[in-house]
This record gives C-alpha cells, structure tokens and sequence, in this order.
C-alpha cells in the first residue's frame, strides 16, 4: 500500500504500517483518556488517564495485528501465498495470492473475525473480573473498553460485503455451493457494492442527525464500495478469460534487446526504434535474464550510460512475471498481484517464446463481448 512502511516481519512475511497508523492511536488514546475515562471513573489525575489512553490504543493497535496475523497464518498453513501484512487507519490489509479450494477461502477469511471475538472476550472477563477490585478500576474499563471494540470489529467484519472478511465468507460458500469460483465472486462483490453503499447513506444520515462520527462510516462504505467495484471487474475478468491458455494469449514474436549493451547503445539501437514501453532482455545464451523500463532509462544521467550495461539498470527476471506456454492465463494473471504486473513473459524451456501485454489482455476481453452479444443476437 502506498504511503507504508516496512517495519518487520509476522509469522514470516513482512509486516508494514501505514502512516495513518500513529494518528489512529492517537485518536483513540485521546477519546479513551480525554473523554471515556474521566466519565466512568472520575478523579484520578491526567496523568494516569494519558497513559491509560495510550496504553489502550497500544492494545487496540496489537489487536488489529493479531487479527491480520490470524489471516496470515492460516493461508500460510493453505499453502496460499503471502505478500505482506500492512496495518492501516481502517484496520489492516493481508495481500495474498488466491486460495484455490473454498475450505481454504473459508478459513482464511472466518478467522480475523474470529480471533477479534476472542481477544475481545477475554478482554471483557478480564476487565470485569478487575472491576471488582477497588484499585483497579482504570486498568478494568482500559480492558473492557479494548473487549467491546474487538468485538465490534469482529461483528462487523463479518458483515456480508466484499472485501470484509463477512464478504469473503459469503464467497466460499457460494464457491462451495454451486462449485462455479467466478459467479461467487460476481455475487458476493455485487452484493459488497450494495453494502457500501448502505453505509455511506447511513453514515451521511448520521451526520445529518448532528452525529460527526457518521463521517468515518461513510468512509468505510465508500472504501467497500471502491474495492467492491475493483473485485467485480476482476470476477468479470476472470470469467471471460475462463480456459483460455498463456500461449492462445500471447504475441509472438517478441522484440527483445541483449543485456549486455550499454545504456546508452540501447537507448540508440533498441529504444528509439520500438513502440514498446517495456523491453524483454536476453542474455549471451539468448535466454531472458529481465526487462527494460524505457522510462527509468530516461532518468540515468547521460554520463553514466556509456558506463552502465542494461542488466544493471533492468528489472531482473526474478521481479518479473513469468508463465508457461501451456499454462492457464487466469492462472498467470494471478501471480501479478504479488509481482510487477504486466507484461508477462512466456518462457518455454529457458527460453522466450512471447509476451502477454495489457493490450493482449483488453483484446480477449473485447472479443468475449463481441461473442457474448452475437449469441444474444
């Protein structure tokens, strides 16, 4: 997520914070120590209702990385990959690969809520179990403040809108039930539209109503409503592109340029000529060792690119998109939410063999419509 940064690692991905993040815990250490603390047990000084505060948004913020973590974990343990973890101002976002049985979506999106319903009950016992004690009573309504607030995140990340996990439940079952991936995740990401945008006419009558919180809600279900819409172009991305393998995809041939020309050479040989904004590189052996970014070639200093060779300044293999000829491409295209993204190169046995670009990809799709209303004709 743009605007994050990589802070450390969670049960062996990397875990990044969002810059939204410290002024969420300030926002909540304030509303705990300025206002809910001083009403429920009057008479302490500021001083121990400011580190109260702090304390609880320190706990808060533990809570939504231990909810995250939850989903982490368990597609790790589903053999899904992982990109990274990154907590932010609405909670934290896991960016994963796809699962591929909907047992694995099922459990993977049930047990964020889960983990937040239980670290909220244990919190509530706790700070009612304190409650009982007479110097006690700060660190009591601190736990059962921090109980209340995770189990509302639990119950309402299981509301049914994609991309809340109560989204995600709805699609494993709807993949379960009718065995069809793509029409559950039409479904379920219409039905996520529909729920987002249920939140921003609530949270805008709340604040009619004279209730400024209503702001935040209408926040969030703008936010469903984005990530919504952006699901169900992928579902009606993947349902055109149902079957249809790298190699039936491709362009070929490809224009490529060697690795072991100079910048500058490049730029006069290969760049100037091409039409391309990215070009395939090979290496001595001709097989492809990365791509060229014509744009980032434009930044180098021209003194230096007489100096530098074009495998020092491209993007190396390992960062790019690879697929196999007779590979599926939604298969191939799944691997571009944990790489670079397009353009995919298709390697068959080391070598370079084709391409698939955006356009390659809008001329699937234009077809698939033009077949989808000549049938309806």
């Amino acid at each position: 997520m743009n605007g994050s940064v990589r802070i450390g690692h969670v049960v062996g991905v990397p875990l990044r914070m969002h810059w939204s993040v410290p002024l969420l815990v300030v926002l909540f250490a304030y509303g705990l120590g300025r206002q809910t603390l001083p009403v429920i047990t009057p008479g302490r000084s500021t001083v121990v209702y400011a580190l109260a505060g702090v304390v609880g948004a320190a706990l808060l913020t533990g809570s939504l990385l231990l909810h995250e973590t939850a989903h982490a974990a368990i597609a790790r343990r589903k053999q899904i990959s992982v990109e990274d973890v990154t907590l932010w101002a609405l909670g934290g976002i896991t960016r994963m690969g796809r699962p591929q049985t909907a047992a694995a979506a099922f459990a993977v999106a049930v047990s964020g809520p889960l983990t937040s319903l239980l670290i909220g009950g244990v919190a509530l016992g706790a700070g009612f179990g304190l409650s009982q004690l007479s110097l006690w009573e700060v660190p009591a309504v601190v736990l059962v403040w921090l109980g209340w607030a995770n189990v509302i995140l639990g119950v309402f990340n299981l509301l049914p809108a994609v991309p809340l996990d109560g989204g995600r439940v709805v699609q494993a079952l709807l993949w379960w039930r009718t065995g069809d991936r793509d029409r559950a995740d039409l479904v379920a990401s219409r039905g996520g539209q529909v729920m987002g945008a249920l939140l921003v006419a609530a949270g805008w009558f709340s604040v009619l109503r004279g209730m400024p919180s209503g702001l935040w809600l209408a926040f969030i279900g703008l936010f469903v409503m984005v990530v919504a819409g952006s699901e169900r172009r992928r579902a009606t991305l993947q349902s055109a592109l149902h079957g249809i393998r790298v190699v039936d995809a491709m362009s070929s041939p490809v224009e490529t340029g060697a690795d072991w020309l100079t910048v500058q050479r490049f730029i006069e040989e290969v760049a100037v000529h091409t039409g391309h904004s990215a070009v395939p590189l090979l290496d001595f052996e001709g097989r492809p060792s990365g791509m060229a970014q014509l744009r980032r070639l434009a930044a180098i200093p021209v003194a230096q690119r007489e100096e530098l060779r074009m495998r020092d300044v491209a993007t190396p293999l390992s960062h790019c998109a690879v697929a196999a000829p007779d590979e599926l491409l939604t298969e191939a295209l799944e691997k571009l939410s944990l790489r670079a993204g397009l353009p995919i190169l298709v390697v068959d046995a080391g070598h370079l063999v084709g391409i698939i670009t955006a356009k390659d990809v809008s001329r699937l799709m234009q077809r698939h419509t033009l077949s989808g209303r000549a049938g309806a004709g």
